[in-house]
């Protein structure tokens, strides 16, 4: 579960959803639903992030850089426009690189350390397990994953 991305994006309160979504797919996205828009404008032009909203007021900022306007309210509807608009290629090995909380990417972590940590059912049934180093919350590779998959792959993962 190895992620490298070029693009960086930050979502708006109006599509953390989306955000949620691109961080699936393993894309660097921030977002927080307590950002004014001043400072959403802010730390996109400092971390060189690509702004994802659906409030017409960024695109009358002077300090945004890059913005992407998105025209439905569906996440799912979203998520097609900025594969399409930034021409990105999610791919199988991306899908669930990053934690969906925090962003950063996970590593892999041994069973054994997992064993208090996990359900004793997924303990038994799983071998292959991933952390967050920074909120320290736990992944493994269940059927969720393949359901995800599945669902995203007749038009966006390659």
């Amino acid at each position: 579960m190895n992620c490298s991305t070029e693009l960086k994006f930050i979502a708006d309160e109006n599509v953390c959803k989306l955000g949620r979504w691109l961080r699936i797919l393993g894309y660097d996205v921030a977002y927080h639903s307590q950002f004014s828009d001043e400072e959403l404008a802010g730390i996109a032009l400092k971390e060189k992030r690509i702004i994802l909203t659906r409030d017409h007021d960024f695109l009358e900022m002077k300090t945004v850089e890059r913005c992407l306007l998105l025209e439905s309210t569906s996440p799912i509807q979203q998520l097609k426009q900025v594969v399409d608009t930034f021409n990105l290629t999610p791919t199988e090995d991306k899908i669930f690189s990053r934690c969906v909380k925090c962003n950063v990417p996970i590593e892999r972590i041994e069973k054994r350390a997992v064993v208090s940590k996990v359900p004793s059912y997924v303990y038994k049934t799983q071998d292959t397990f991933y952390r967050c180093p920074s909120c320290e919350s736990i992944y493994w590779t269940g059927t969720h994953i393949e359901n995800f998959k599945d669902r995203l792959k007749s038009f966006i993962i390659a």
